[in-house]
C-alpha cells in the first residue's frame, strides 16, 4: 500500500515527523538512532506485500477482524438518533490495542528484535502485548503505575498468566504517564535488543504515525461497513481520545469526507486540548496539561486508560485546523453512559468508550435525526469490580 496522496488529511507527517506544528522528535541522542531504525523498517515493511499479506492473516484468523457493526437500536430510538458501533471490543483481548501491538510485534521481528517492552494504563495494550509476545516468541515486559495495577488487577493477572513481567510503577502520579517514562528509560538501556511497543498516537516520530497506520484498519473497515449498511456517510463519528489511537484509527477512514463531523471525547480531568496548552511530553509536541512554568499536571479520570496529561500529535493538528473537536465530559455523566448502553444494548462498555456515549446521550437533543458512527474501542470486563464498588449503593446493595 503506497502513501496516502499528499493532497489528504490522512498524509504522512513531514520530513520532521510534524503534522502541522504538532509531533517531531524530542529526545536524547541516545534514542535518535532507534527512531530512525524504526522509521526506516517501517517505512520499508509498510510498502512490502509480504509484511503486509502476514499482517492481514494474523489479524484475520487470530485478532478477529474484520469487527463488526451493531446497530443499537433501542438506545438510538431513546436518543431520538441512528447509532451504530464499530465493535473493537470484540476483537481478541477485547479492545483496539491488538491491531497497533499485532503490526508493531511483527515488525519487530522483522527488525531482528528478541523482546518487547510496552506501557499501560487500564492494561489493555498491556494485555494485547503480552498476547502478541506470546504468540510470536519474543520476551516482554509492561510498566503500569501502582495506581492502575490496584484498579485493573485483573488485567495484571492476565499479563501475567501470558508470561510477561509486570513493574509496579511508583513515581509520580502512578498511572499512565509515568508507566511510559519508565518504558522509555528501559528502552534506552536497551535499544539493542528491544523494541519499544508504544500504545498509543504519541511519542517521537515515527510513532504517532505508524500507531495510526496500524490502527487505520479500524477506519477503513468503517467506511466501507456503514455504506453497505445505510447507503451513506455517517453525520458523526465519536470516540474517545486519550493518547487516542482508537480515535485516530476511525478518524482516519472519515478525515477527507468533508460532511462527516469528527469528534474525540475527552475526560473532563484530562482534557488536553480543551484546558492545555503546546508542550512537549514523551518525544513529541502536542496540546499537554501544565502548569504555568511548564510542569505537566496530573491527569484526573475514572478510566485508567484516559489518565494521560497529553494527546496524540496529530490530534492537536486536526483540532488547531478546526477538522476536528474534542468536548469533555465529568466521571458523573461517564457512569451514567456506562449503565445506560448496559441496560438498554446488552453491551458492557469500557469505561473509556462510555465516553463517548456520555457525549452523544448530552447532546441527542442537537443531533436529532442523525446517524452516529461510535468507535466503541474495548468491552468493559477489566472495569466490572471497579464500577461494583462505585454502584453497590445506587443498585441496593444487589452488587
Amino acid at each position: 500500500m503506497t502513501p496516502p496522496a499528499a493532497n489528504t488529511l490522512s498524509a504522512p507527517p513531514d520530513s520532521t515527523g510534524r503534522f502541522g506544528e504538532f509531533g517531531g522528535r524530542f529526545v536524547p541522542e541516545t534514542l535518535v538512532p532507534a527512531c530512525q531504525e524504526l522509521e526506516t523498517a517501517f517505512a520499508d515493511a509498510w510498502v512490502d506485500p509480504a509484511f503486509r499479506d502476514e499482517l492481514t492473516r494474523v489479524h484475520t484468523q487470530y485478532s478477529g477482524r474484520p469487527s463488526i457493526l451493531t446497530e443499537c437500536h433501542n438506545l438510538g430510538e431513546r436518543l431520538g438518533i441512528r447509532l451504530i458501533l464499530k465493535r473493537e471490543d470484540l476483537n481478541h483481548t477485547g479492545s483496539h490495542k491488538i491491531n497497533n501491538v499485532i503490526g508493531q510485534a511483527l515488525l519487530a521481528k522483522r527488525m531482528g528484535k528478541k523482546r518487547i517492552v510496552a506501557d499501560t494504563g487500564a492494561g489493555q495494550h498491556g494485555v494485547a502485548s503480552a498476547t502478541a509476545a506470546a504468540l510470536m516468541g519474543l520476551d516482554c515486559k509492561v510498566y503500569m503505575g501502582a495506581v492502575d495495577v490496584e484498579r485493573q488487577a485483573l488485567n495484571v493477572f492476565r499479563m501475567k498468566l501470558l508470561g510477561a513481567e509486570v513493574e509496579s510503577v511508583q513515581s509520580g502520579s502512578r498511572t499512565l504517564k509515568d508507566a511510559v517514562n519508565e518504558a522509555m528509560r528501559h528502552w534506552v538501556a536497551n535499544v539493542s535488543d528491544t523494541h519499544f511497543c508504544l500504545g498509543s498516537v504519541v511519542g517521537p516520530h515515527p510513532y504517532p504515525y505508524m500507531v495510526r497506520q496500524f490502527q487505520s484498519i479500524v477506519g477503513d473497515e468503517a467506511h466501507e461497513q456503514i455504506q453497505e449498511m445505510t447507503g451513506a456517510m455517517p453525520d458523526v463519528v465519536v470516540a474517545c481520545v486519550g493518547g487516542g489511537s482508537n480515535a485516530m484509527g476511525i478518524f482516519s477512514g472519515f478525515v477527507d469526507e468533508p460532511d462527516v463531523r469528527l469528534v474525540g471525547v475527552e475526560p473532563a480531568g484530562g482534557a488536553a486540548i480543551g484546558r492545555g496548552t503546546p508542550g512537549v511530553v514523551h518525544g513529541s509536541r502536542s496540546y499537554l496539561m501544565q502548569d504555568e512554568v511548564g510542569q505537566v499536571e496530573e491527569a484526573l479520570s475514572i478510566s485508567a486508560g484516559l489518565d494521560y496529561p497529553g494527546v496524540g500529535p496529530e490530534h492537536a493538528h486536526l483540532a488547531a485546523i478546526g477538522r476536528a473537536e474534542y468536548p469533555s465530559v465529568t466521571d458523573a455523566e461517564v457512569i451514567t453512559a456506562f449503565r445506560l448502553l448496559s441496560e438498554t444494548e446488552g453491551i458492557i462498555p469500557a469505561l473509556e468508550s462510555a465516553h463517548a456515549v456520555a457525549w452523544i446521550s448530552r447532546i441527542a437533543d442537537e443531533i436529532e435525526g442523525r446517524t452516529v458512527l461510535l468507535s466503541l474501542s474495548g468491552r468493559g470486563d477489566k472495569d466490572v469490580a471497579q464500577m461494583m464498588d462505585i454502584l453497590a449503593d445506587e443498585m441496593g446493595g444487589e452488587v
